[in-house]
């Protein structure tokens, strides 16, 4: 019997990386390298126990990269932008393994990018952590690398954290504070963007040179506040809070996000259908808070 084809990918101990690792590796067409910079840690003998080759790997390292990429048919990359708040090392380490994938012919990268929103205002709006993924996305297209760009939409999961509901100071009721207006956001669970990764590996000839926008849904600040009430049987509100008024919050980012924000009031292309197509089993909002109202215990 022939061995698989191998996809590394980037970042496998993380909530993206891991999830694409697994799905891939369920899919049972091609074997997953994972990497990541500390191979002791728990979720590495996690991946390790599941049969996956686990390296060491460091996206600021040329030499691992290289190790990293020799031999593998593609690749799946993730940057973090908040593991470092700079655009120009994001930047850098996208470059690397684009350089690194054209020079050791890679068949098909699917890169974890975004918009390059400061282009597309026309320097009116900057998202640093969206920005610098754009720029990663042209310069692959433009060396030549088959890459497939994978737009996620904001995470489900960002209602654990920076938009958990707030008890209110003036009574018994919470708000949710998404400077969106009346307009739909497009939200979908990290955990669902892995089966979408292996199908888009599986078919190299329709994606291939393309930007996929992934989205479960679009809800908008009411919705999500509707879905939170009846799943938590809690009364939560939508704060309509402008983006003006969010950049005075004095929370670390404010800026960032409030740009962010701005910018999918602009409804940037994120495709429902499409996902539900490559991961029948992509979870609505409602299903995925009823899976984890452990979460919300302190409220």
């Amino acid at each position: 019997m022939t061995s698989k084809q191998v996809i590394t990918v980037f970042g496998a101990t993380g909530a993206q990386g891991g999830s694409v690792a697994r799905a891939i590796l369920k899919s049972k067409k091609f074997s997953v390298r994972a990497l990541t910079r500390d191979v002791t840690k728990p979720k590495a003998q996690a991946l390790r126990d599941l049969g996956i080759e686990v390296v060491k790997g460091d996206l600021n390292d040329k030499a691992s990269v290289e190790a990293a990429l020799k031999g593998a048919y593609g690749a799946f990359l993730v940057t973090n932008f908040w593991d470092h708040f700079s655009k120009e090392k994001e930047l850098n380490q996208g470059k690397l393994v684009a350089d690194t994938a054209k020079r050791l012919g890679l068949k098909h990268v699917v890169f974890s990018g975004l918009e390059n929103v400061k282009r597309l205002s026309g320097g009116k709006l900057e998202v640093p952590h969206f920005d610098a993924k754009g720029e990663v996305e042209e310069y692959f297209w433009s060396i030549g690398v088959p890459m497939t760009s994978v737009r996620v939409a904001a995470y489900f999961e960002n209602f654990f954290t920076a938009w958990k509901p707030v008890k209110a100071s003036d009574g018994d009721y919470y708000t949710l504070t998404l400077p969106m207006g009346d307009v739909p956001m497009d939200g979908i669970s990290v955990a669902d963007v892995g089966a979408v990764v292996s199908s888009i590996f599986n078919s190299p000839e329709e994606f291939s040179g393309k930007a996929v926008g992934l989205s479960a849904e679009a809800l908008t600040p009411q919705q999500y506040a509707d879905v939170l009430s009846k799943v938590l049987g809690k009364d939560i509100r939508d704060a309509k809070i402008t983006p003006e008024a969010y950049e005075k919050l004095g929370i670390p980012v404010a800026r960032e996000i409030a740009n962010m924000c701005r910018f999918y009031q602009t409804r940037p292309d994120r495709d429902v259908q499409l996902t539900h197509r490559l991961n029948p089993k992509v979870k609505s909002f409602s299903q995925f808070i009823s899976e984890n109202q452990g979460a919300f215990n302190g409220l």
